[in-house]
This record gives structure tokens, C-alpha cells and sequence, in this order.
């Protein structure tokens, strides 16, 4: 009796693993071996990724509303701890966006805060 290799499905494998290495360089997206390899590297990085995104965004929210709280005499640190004691409850996301887009309106929430401008040292 023949061998059965279950041509169809090994045949549907290989081209589900062909088509998510479309694009890659090489034999990275033609070659069977090489390319299982590199197509679970860029899965393990796109799962890394997604949760390292979410830092990088807040972080990039942090810097902005740290220029825009500079540009008013403050620091980052002191206007989120006024915002905490006055119980301005505002999220970064949005007040990074206030900073960006209208900034007649963070200044407003920042003199709201009632935060003590920051003096030069003499």
C-alpha cells in the first residue's frame, strides 16, 4: 500500500506560511525552512511590540505635556502633582492633546491648577 502524505493539507500549510513571509527578503519568503523561521521572529516581535507601543505612547504623551508645562513656567512633575491635589482629574492622553492643539487652553487649566510658576536660581 502507497504512503499517504495528505498532499492537500501540507499543501495548505505551506502556503499559509509562504503568504504571511510575503515581502520578506530573500529566502526569507520562498524557502519552506527559512521562512517558518523568520515568519515566527516577526510574530514573537509584533507580540512584543503591541504592549511596548502602549509605553512608547505614553511616554511621548509624558514629553509634551513636560514642553507645554515648561513653556508655563512649571515642570511636569509639579503640574501633575497640583492637577492631583486640586482634583483635576484630566488623563495624559487628553491633556497631551490640549498641549499640542490648544494651547490657550492648557494654560488655562494650568493657572486652574493653581501650580507655583518655577523661579530661576540666583
Amino acid at each position: 500500500m502507497p504512503r499517504a502524505k495528505n498532499l492537500p493539507a501540507a499543501k495548505r500549510r505551506k502556503k499559509k506560511m509562504f503568504q504571511a513571509a510575503k515581502g520578506f527578503w530573500g529566502m526569507r519568503s520562498n524557502v519552506l525552512t527559512v521562512a517558518k523561521h523568520h515568519v515566527d521572529k516577526a510574530r514573537q516581535y509584533a507580540y512584543r511590540d503591541r504592549r511596548n507601543k502602549k509605553r512608547e505612547i505614553r511616554a511621548l504623551w509624558i514629553v509634551r505635556i513636560n514642553a507645554a508645562a515648561r513653556e508655563n513656567g512649571t515642570t511636569y512633575s509639579r503640574l501633575m502633582g497640583a492637577f492631583h491635589e486640586t482634583g483635576i482629574t484630566i488623563n495624559r492622553k487628553v491633556l497631551a492633546d490640549l498641549a499640542v492643539t490648544t494651547p490657550t487652553a492648557f494654560t488655562a487649566l494650568v493657572a486652574a491648577s493653581g501650580v507655583k510658576k518655577k523661579t530661576a536660581k540666583a
